[in-house]
């Protein structure tokens, strides 16, 4: 028996070093190819940079690489919730900021086209993206578009107010000018009624306000309605302001409801409906880029996206390594 034990030991840690070295094999195989690949994308130290450049289809689908001399349109994806994945002001912000570097320096960028499909999301990093957004167009003298390719509600508007004009599919949906806080929730009574309390050890006044384990005044948490207030009263002057509405239809016809199309072009929401292409045109056009002659649409992705399936493929493969090794464990 003390034998067999032995061989069974033996068997299982040559099943996991074979598995083991093997992926490691692959590893050391892709990874340089993986380094030369950033090396040799861009002229510059691309290991510098947080973004990869990707070229776009212009008007006629070319895709092609073009001279460093050719203009370009850098397009900025804002698509799901604002403040989560791809769409915080950091990445936002290097986006602009590597908009003028490596293979986009010397001025190349001629405009930018927000693409945008998102409900909205956090407040404060919509308002960081709207103002680096002006402050890009202010500093570089650029025309800004938007195009909704679906949804652009909330902080979603919030940014698209940045450009100059905005164009949406025919079934998009645009507006949500509003903004809330919370929700909060109470247990105090549920926890009374099963017998469980709960104390916090606190110090500063309102440093508990709407503690969900406590009692709550009457008052509770009106303070906060105050910053809800403001934040409310910045985005309306914002929207009045870009889209030259008056603040007073804004927060008595038009609220924080949202608009298909034929409503929000006669309420001045957005300016044109229209396909995707056709808006690209007319911002060549407002940027005064030839299209007889080359030029490119551009973007950049943050290299974190761009690596999350090779990462997410050694993760799956580590996964089913680690399964088989413990079967063949057990059957042996």
């Amino acid at each position: 028996m003390e034998i067999s034990r032995e061989s069974i030991f033996i068997s299982s840690i040559r099943v996991f070093f074979n598995t083991f070295f093997a992926i490691i094999a692959v590893a050391v195989a892709v990874i340089p190819i993986i380094i030369i690949s950033l090396i040799f994308s861009t002229p510059e130290n691309h290991f510098n940079l947080k973004n990869k450049l990707e070229i776009l289809p212009d008007l006629e689908g070319n895709t092609k690489i073009l001279p460093m001399s050719t203009p370009c349109v850098l397009r900025v994806d804002i698509k799901g919730e604002i403040g989560k994945q791809q769409v915080t002001s950091e990445d936002i912000y290097y986006q602009l900021i590597e908009s003028r570097k490596g293979r986009l320096k010397h001025n190349r960028v001629k405009a930018i086209l927000l693409n945008v499909n998102s409900g909205g999301g956090h407040a404060i990093v919509s308002d960081i993206i709207y103002r680096n957004l002006i402050s890009y167009k202010e500093k570089f003298n650029v025309p800004i578009y938007t195009y909704i390719e679906g949804v652009c509600a909330s902080g979603g508007y919030y940014i698209a107010c940045s450009s100059d004009k905005i164009y949406s599919t025919p079934l998009g949906m645009t507006g949500s000018v509003g903004v809330f806080f919370g929700p909060f929730f109470n247990f105090k009574k549920l926890m009374d009624k099963v017998g469980v309390n709960s104390k916090t050890i606190s110090d500063g006044e309102n440093k508990l306000t709407l503690n969900p384990f406590d009692t709550w005044t009457e008052d509770e948490g009106k303070y906060l309605q105050s910053i809800t207030n403001y934040t409310y009263d910045t985005f309306l002057n914002i929207v009045a302001s870009s889209r030259k509405i008056d603040k007073e239809k804004l927060i008595n016809d038009y609220g924080a409801k949202v608009f298909n199309t034929k409503e929000a072009l006669k309420i001045q929401y957005i300016d044109k409906v229209s396909s995707y292409n056709e808006a690209l045109e007319d911002l060549l056009k407002e940027a005064n880029i030839d299209t007889q002659k080359p030029y490119q649409v551009v973007t950049l992705k943050s290299k974190k996206a761009w690596l999350h399936p090779m990462l997410q493929s050694s993760k799956v493969s580590f996964k089913s390594f680690l399964k088989e090794y413990l079967i063949t464990l057990i059957k042996n």
